[in-house]
C-alpha cells in the first residue's frame, strides 16, 4: 500500500525538528512538554466524534496524529525508538490479542468473547511483566486521567470488598470530607496550602467549584488523591502481609484495622 500524503507529513515534521533550519517552538519540546497536548487534542477529538461533526473529526485526528509523529521523531533523533519500531510492536500486539482472526480463525464468536479475550490476554501479559509485584491495585492504574483513575481504583477495591455497602454511606464519607476541608479553611494564622490541596482531592467533586476560587487545579488535586489513597493501600498491603495474613480472606472490619495503622504509620 502506498501513502504519499503520509511521507509528506512525516518529512514536514522533521523538517520542524531539524537542527539548523526548523522551528524554534518544535525544537524546544519534549516528551513531557507536549503531553498535554496529546491529551487536549484526544478530548478535542472525542468532542468532535460526539456531536457527529466528521469534518472536525479528520482535522482533530490529524492533530492527534501529529502528536504521535512528534513524539516518534523525538524518540527517534534520541536513538530510543521510532515510528516503524512503534508500528511493528501495535501489530505484533494486534495479531497476539486477536487469535480468533490470526492464529485459529472463529467466524462464530461474538463480541462478548472477544473481550473477554482480549482482556484474559492482557491480563496474562500483565502478569509476565509484572511478576515480582503482589499488590492488588498496581501503580499503572495512576497512568490515565484523575478520574478515572479513581474510577478503576474503586472496581479494584470493590473486587476485595474493601468498599461501602451502599451510596448512603459514601455521602457520609463526603460530608466527612468536607469537614475536613473546612477544617483547612478555617481562620488562622495561616493557611497550609498542602493541606488544602490534599482535602480537596479527597472532597474532589462536590468541591470543585470552591477549588476554582481557590486558583486550585481539581484534577491535579484529584491525581494526589490517587496517589495517596495507593501508597496507604500498599502500606496496608505490606502490614497485613507481615501479620501473616491474607488480604483475599479479610473483611472490610478486618481490613480497615490495618488501614488505619498504614494512616497513623504515615503521618508519624
Amino acid at each position: 500500500m502506498n501513502y504519499p500524503e503520509f511521507d509528506k507529513l512525516t518529512q514536514v515534521v522533521k523538517q520542524l525538528r531539524h537542527p539548523t533550519d526548523g522551528c524554534p517552538w518544535d525544537l524546544e519540546q519534549t516528551h513531557k512538554s507536549l503531553i498535554k497536548y496529546l491529551i487536549e487534542e484526544s478530548f478535542e477529538f472525542s468532542h468532535a466524534t460526539e456531536t457527529d461533526d466528521t469534518k472536525a473529526m479528520e482535522e482533530e485526528l490529524g492533530d492527534v496524529l501529529l502528536q504521535i509523529l512528534l513524539h516518534t521523531t523525538i524518540a527517534e533523533e534520541n536513538g530510543k525508538f521510532s515510528l516503524e519500531s512503534v508500528s511493528k510492536v501495535l501489530r505484533e500486539k494486534l495479531i497476539r490479542r486477536h487469535p480468533h482472526v490470526f492464529e485459529k480463525p472463529d467466524s462464530n464468536i461474538d463480541v462478548s468473547d472477544v473481550v473477554s479475550n482480549w482482556e484474559k490476554i492482557k491480563e496474562e501479559e500483565k502478569a509476565l511483566e509484572q511478576t515480582a509485584s503482589k499488590t492488588k491495585i498496581k501503580s499503572d492504574v495512576l497512568h490515565f486521567p484523575a478520574l478515572f483513575s479513581a474510577w478503576k481504583i474503586g472496581k479494584k477495591t470493590k473486587k476485595i470488598s474493601f468498599d461501602w455497602d451502599d451510596a448512603s454511606q459514601v455521602s457520609y464519607k463526603v460530608e466527612e470530607e468536607w469537614q475536613e476541608l473546612k477544617e483547612e479553611l478555617a481562620p488562622k494564622s495561616g493557611l497550609n496550602q498542602e493541606r488544602i490541596t490534599e482535602e480537596m482531592g479527597d472532597f474532589l467533586f462536590s468541591a470543585a467549584q470552591l477549588a476554582r476560587h481557590l486558583n486550585i487545579e481539581p484534577e491535579e488535586a484529584l491525581r494526589a488523591a490517587n496517589r495517596k489513597f495507593l501508597r496507604r493501600f500498599h502500606a496496608m498491603e505490606n502490614l497485613i502481609t507481615d501479620a501473616g495474613e491474607d488480604i483475599d480472606n479479610m473483611n472490610q472490619q478486618e481490613m480497615d484495622v490495618f488501614w488505619d495503622q498504614a494512616k497513623r504509620n504515615e503521618k508519624n
